[in-house]
């Protein structure tokens, strides 16, 4: 089968197409036709080496996000025939084959059958993003009807889809953004009051949103520089979740509020065999969200295909794109 594949770190010019060995199926394991795939910004770390210790072995196939139909189905797998459409985070990591290929091998516990309302292009966008945001405000933040939520980054990745799914929860959605153009992003995706962080600053905003209380949740989606300002913008007790930390972080400051801290790493299932469920479970409960209109993605302007990857990785990190960048399968 044809594959783009890496056989050392770098820029994104070291992809290469090759012709590999279509994947064996494993029992609990199905094999994919790929339709699509999208990029998250730990696929551009692990091709340049900054994640190198998550890379496959060389030749690595890159790329965990992936929407397909089932060519063959492994022995013990119940939930999945030939046939069936799918989608999930599976693989593009250590010890797993990626999305970058005519067929990828994936364990059909971090599977769901792709939302009938989605194309494929638009499903391949959701896995990563979703994930995160179900793991961020159902699992750690447990939100629900009537609290209020700051989402920082709210016309991004995960920003745009924790805004519907907070929505879709019954809360109330405070989001910041950095320009007029992505405060209509996040507006068209529902959010109640959309901040310019670079026109108010933290306190400011919590003084008029909060009568100076603070938010009581708080979901961080920025980089781990942002995490003073969520700190900061939180109110007593409050709790914060976060996708970006630093190993030099100051605790401090959460201690002085006693503040709820999560992290949320959607990797984790991939690479611990015993936890692989919980990527299925968790898009087998978006999808009703995504199939009753309430959740959809925000797809960059400008798609790619398979032919094209290099291109994709260099439009992402020339900071591009607003949205997801999906790429399809031209092979």
């Amino acid at each position: 089968m044809k594959a783009q594949v890496i056989r050392s770190f770098g820029e994104a010019s070291v992809f290469q197409l090759e012709e590999i060995p279509v994947p064996e199926v494993k029992p609990m394991n199905i094999l994919i036709q790929v339709k699509a795939t999208s990029l998250n910004p730990l696929d551009t770390k692990i091709r340049s080496g900054v994640f190198a210790k998550l890379a496959p072995e060389f030749p690595a196939v890159l790329h965990g996000d992936v929407a397909g139909i089932i060519a063959e189905v492994g022995e013990g797998v119940t939930d999945f025939k030939v046939g069936d459409e799918v989608y999930g985070f599976a693989g593009g990591v250590k010890g797993t084959g990626g999305a970058l290929a005519e067929y990828m091998l994936a364990d059909a516990r971090l599977l769901a059958h792709k939302p009938k309302n989605l194309s494929f292009s638009e499903a391949a966008a959701l896995p990563v993003i979703a994930i995160t945001a179900w793991e961020a405000l159902v699992k750690r933040a447990n939100i629900g009807a009537e609290d209020e939520i700051l989402i920082h980054g709210g016309a991004g990745g995960v920003g745009h889809v924790a805004i519907q799914l907070a929505k879709s929860l019954g809360a109330k959605v405070y989001t910041t953004v950095s320009s007029p153009e992505k405060a209509q992003i996040a507006e068209e995706f529902g959010a109640d009051v959309v901040i310019n962080y670079k026109e108010m600053s933290v306190q400011d905003y919590v003084n008029r949103y909060t009568d100076g209380k603070g938010f009581k949740y708080i979901f961080d989606t920025i980089d781990r520089k942002n995490l003073e300002n969520s700190v900061e913008a939180a109110s007593l007790y409050g709790t914060i979740v976060a996708i970006a930390v630093s190993q030099d972080y100051n605790l401090s400051p959460f201690l002085l509020k006693s503040l709820n801290f999560h992290v949320v790493f959607t990797k984790i299932p991939i690479l611990h065999e015993e936890f692989r469920h919980i990527n299925g479970d968790v898009l087998k409960n978006i999808t009703p969200v995504i199939e009753e209109g309430k959740l959809r993605p925000l797809l960059a302007q400008r798609q790619f295909t398979f032919d094209e990857i290099a291109q994709a990785h260099e439009y992402y990190e020339a900071n591009k794109a607003v949205g997801k960048i999906v790429l399809v399968n031209n092979w």
